[in-house]
């Protein structure tokens, strides 16, 4: 038993925020049944590395892991009326298309909650269904943009840095839409009623802003570039070592400032706290760049005080703590070969998560199961296959 057995979850998301979101829910126990098309290729679907012998990505093998598919042509008529069968089992939706897409399609809100008050309704967009940007498209380095990250992130007088992962796409779209979902269920177990969920990524990025946010809505004065506690603006930072890796530090609390110092051999440091100001961390530049960040690890090893190595992708998937942990699994793939994948970050002592297949590309053998499990009969099947339905 997994924690959310029992839902089930109609995706028509693509690339990277509703695809994590469901496959997420997937791991811990919902029924996700994937909504797709083979006239439009989904750019996370191609992205090298491919599966070997494949023209599907890695990636995709991971955020399709756990859910079923069919392919449907929603410019048809009949798929629609498909779409609108399922509905009355699958009473919730998650859809990534920009505003007014589904509702041109027949698809919207309006049109499945009148099958099935029950339904729950998630459309992620990059600034809402609201706004004057709402038709707008957009990447997370715009939501990260228009939220005012890269404003004071990186180095004073260089240009903002680019992050190794999509924080705008997987915190102010995946995460929230999790969340919303979840609490929607929640909410409809007491009131029988769904609901719809409108999650803009730009919203979740300005939320993010939570403890320099306050402030500027205090003062009105914005934070710069290496201008405060965590960015830079102290010796809470990333130092290069002899071998040109990486140590990090963060011992911002006076008990970690106060250790490192002493592991500095520069006691009278004590009192400056990790505010020292530039001549100080210059100097601890150049100290961090006496050792190799293998030997700053063995140094750091017996002294508590927020500091680590910046790791590879590859050693930190390969690392002791990914194993310990378990986010690092294996999952059966098409061919029975198991696939190595990252695995979920939500520990249950009870119900916990489960990887039970990689995710394929959906193709006309997947869509005819799927139909058929859902009751269609195969004489129905086949004519939709001629009809151009089923694409």
């Amino acid at each position: 038993m997994r924690p959310l057995e029992g839902l089930k979850i109609l995706d028509f998301s693509t690339l990277l925020p509703g695809p994590y979101a469901t496959m997420t829910l997937a791991d811990l126990g919902a029924d996700v049944l994937r909504v797709t098309t083979n006239t439009r290729v989904d750019m996370l679907d191609v992205t090298p590395p491919l599966l070997p012998g494949s023209e599907f990505s890695a990636a995709a093998a991971q955020l399709g892991r756990n859910k079923r598919s069919i392919l449907l042509n929603l410019r048809s008529a009949a798929a629609i009326d498909i779409v609108k069968e399922l509905i009355t089992e699958y009473d919730i939706v998650i859809e990534q298309f920009r505003p007014g897409v589904m509702e041109k399609l027949g698809l919207g809100y309006e049109d499945l909650s009148s099958i099935n008050p029950k339904l729950i309704y998630c459309s992620i967009t990059g600034y809402g269904q609201n706004t004057e940007w709402s038709a707008r498209a957009g990447h997370d380095i715009n939501f990260l943009s228009l939220g005012g990250v890269p404003g004071y992130s990186g180095r004073i007088g260089q240009a903002p840095s680019l992050d190794g992962v999509q924080i705008g796409d997987l915190v102010g779209g995946t995460q929230n839409a999790i969340v919303s979902i979840l609490a929607a269920v929640y909410s409809r177990e007491k009131t029988g009623e769904g609901q719809y969920l409108d999650v803009a990524m730009t919203d979740g990025v300005l939320a993010l802003h939570a403890i320099w946010g306050p402030g500027t809505l205090l003062t009105g004065e914005s934070p710069e570039p290496e201008g405060t506690l965590l960015n830079g603006g102290t010796l809470y930072d990333y130092y290069e070592t002899s071998d040109g890796k990486f140590m990090s530090f963060a011992g911002l609390e006076p008990k970690f400032w106060e250790g490192f110092c002493l592991l500095m051999e520069k006691p009278e440091w004590i009192s400056l706290t990790v505010d020292a100001g530039d001549a100080v961390k210059n100097e601890v530049r150049e100290i961090f760049k006496s050792k190799t960040r293998a030997e700053w690890e063995a140094t750091f090893r017996s002294v508590d005080v927020c500091a680590e190595p910046v790791l590879s992708l590859t050693e930190a998937l390969n690392s002791d703590y990914a194993k310990k942990r378990e986010m690092v699994v294996d999952v059966p793939s098409e061919n029975g070969e198991n696939l190595r994948q990252i695995g979920c970050p939500y520990k249950f002592s009870k119900t916990p998560a489960a990887f039970q297949f990689a995710g394929r590309p959906a193709d006309i053998q997947q869509t005819r199961e799927n139909l058929s499990r859902f009751g269609f009969s195969d004489e129905q099947i086949i004519q939709w296959e001629a009809e151009g339905v089923l694409k």
